[in-house]
C-alpha cells in the first residue's frame, strides 16, 4: 500500500491519501480525542504524540498537529494508516454516521437565497477546500451575513480569514448580491 501526502495551506495539517475511498458520504471532523472514539483509526492516530485533530474526507485523511515537527510525526501517522487498512478493521465504529445533519438557522423568507448559497458552497467552495484537506459547512444566514463552519485543515489555518473574506465572500456576493459578509462559526 502506497500512501501519498500533500501539504495544505495550514502548516499544522498534512493530508494523507491512502489511494482508496476513506468515507463514502460526507466528512467527519474529530478535533479531540473524545470525538475520535467514533473511529478506531482516529484513536490510533491520537495515540501518536502531538496529533491534535483528525479529519476524514472522501479520499483523504487530514491530520493536524500541535507541537512537534512533521519529519518526526509523519512516519508514525503513515504507519498507523497502513496498519489500519491492512487490518481490515472498519473506519467507523458501529452506528456512527458521518452524514449527520447539523443545525442551521435562517429566516424562511430567505429560503431562495439560502438555496442559492448552499448550491454555490456545494459546487464551487467545498470541492476546492477539500483539495486543501478541509471542509466548509453552511450554518446559517441572517441579514446578509453567511455563517460557515470551517473543519479539517481549514480550522485554525492562518489563511482561513483571507479565504473567507476574499474568496468565498466575493464569490457568494457575485452570484447572490444579498450576501454582504461571510463569518466563521
Amino acid at each position: 500500500m502506497f500512501i501519498q501526502t500533500e501539504a495544505t495551506p495550514n502548516p499544522a495539517t498534512l493530508k494523507f491519501l491512502p489511494g482508496r475511498p476513506v468515507l463514502e458520504n460526507g466528512t467527519l471532523d474529530m478535533p479531540t480525542r473524545a470525538a475520535a472514539a467514533q473511529s478506531p483509526l482516529a484513536l490510533r492516530l491520537f495515540d501518536i504524540p502531538h496529533v491534535a485533530g483528525v479529519f476524514y474526507g472522501a479520499d483523504f485523511i487530514a491530520v493536524t498537529k500541535a507541537g512537534g515537527e512533521w519529519p518526526q510525526i509523519k512516519p508514525a501517522v503513515l504507519a498507523a494508516i497502513m496498519e489500519h487498512y491492512m487490518s481490515g478493521e472498519p473506519l467507523l465504529a458501529t452506528g456512527v454516521d458521518a452524514t449527520s445533519a447539523s443545525e442551521e438557522f435562517y429566516d424562511e423568507k430567505d429560503s431562495a437565497t439560502v438555496a442559492a448559497i448552499k448550491e454555490l458552497i456545494e459546487t464551487r467552495v467545498r470541492p476546492a477546500v477539500a483539495g486543501d484537506g478541509g471542509d466548509i459547512i453552511f450554518k446559517g444566514y441572517k441579514e446578509g451575513v453567511v455563517y460557515l463552519h470551517m473543519r479539517g485543515a481549514c480550522s485554525g489555518c492562518p489563511s482561513s480569514t483571507a479565504t473567507l473574506r476574499h474568496g468565498i465572500q466575493n464569490l457568494l456576493h457575485h452570484f447572490v448580491p444579498d450576501v454582504v459578509e461571510v463569518r466563521p462559526v
